[in-house]
């Protein structure tokens, strides 16, 4: 597994990208009417990887390994170059075509993390950022059974532009400890500071 306190990745240019050169997204110019009848235009971005007759673009896997301390949250550690920083991530990915969603998540948790999971639920569809693009996805919850042969030495297959190191939290503290990242220096994906929140919140009220 990558350990990204060895390496030094940096941006080496940035410039606008046109539409036709666009792999996986590409700006769109939307004219409509508002509730009060009046005619506007919206920009934003669509992604041009959702596969035909899918109706999510990917999966965010919401991983639990039970350890005998308690519960862990399994994050990821990845440099993302549209921020120009190593983010804490939950792992995901894109759907492929005639893929189950629960077969989307199996392959991509062990693609990024080499371990083998079960499915416990998937959420209803959710959307990254509405007023920004259309890309959608399910929260999949799957659980780590560490006691498994194919669980004991974790071998992740990352794809060559992929560097990404992985790591757990344990639950019960996971709101600190992503504070404590943050000033490290680490950015924090909205899913993960979403479950963390939703946690404290719960400890909060006692519910």
């Amino acid at each position: 597994m990558t350990d990204l306190k060895n390496t030094n990745p940096m941006i080496l240019s940035r410039c606008t990208l046109d539409t036709k050169d666009a792999k996986w997204k590409r700006l769109v110019k939307t004219t409509y009417r508002d509730p009060n009848g009046v005619q506007r235009i919206w920009e934003s971005a669509e992604m041009q990887t959702r596969p035909a007759g899918s109706d999510i673009d990917g999966v965010s896997i919401v991983t639990t390994i039970n350890k005998s301390t308690g519960p862990e949250l399994l994050l990821l550690k990845q440099y993302r170059p549209a921020l120009d920083r190593v983010v804490v991530e939950i792992p995901g990915g894109l759907i492929d075509p005639g893929e189950t969603v629960e077969q989307c998540a199996i392959r991509e948790l062990q693609e990024e993390t080499g371990y083998v999971g079960v499915v416990e639920r998937i959420s209803r569809t959710l959307f990254n950022s509405p007023g920004f693009c259309n890309n959608n996805f399910k929260l999949v919850y799957v659980n780590v059974d560490l006691s498994l042969p194919e669980n004991q030495n974790p071998s992740p297959e990352l794809e060559e532009e992929e560097f990404i190191e992985v790591f757990t939290l344990p639950m019960n503290t996971l709101f600190l400890d992503l504070k404590r990242l943050e000033k490290d220096g680490f950015a924090v994906e909205t899913r993960v500071v979403a479950l963390a929140e939703g946690l404290e919140l719960a400890r909060k009220w006692n519910l």
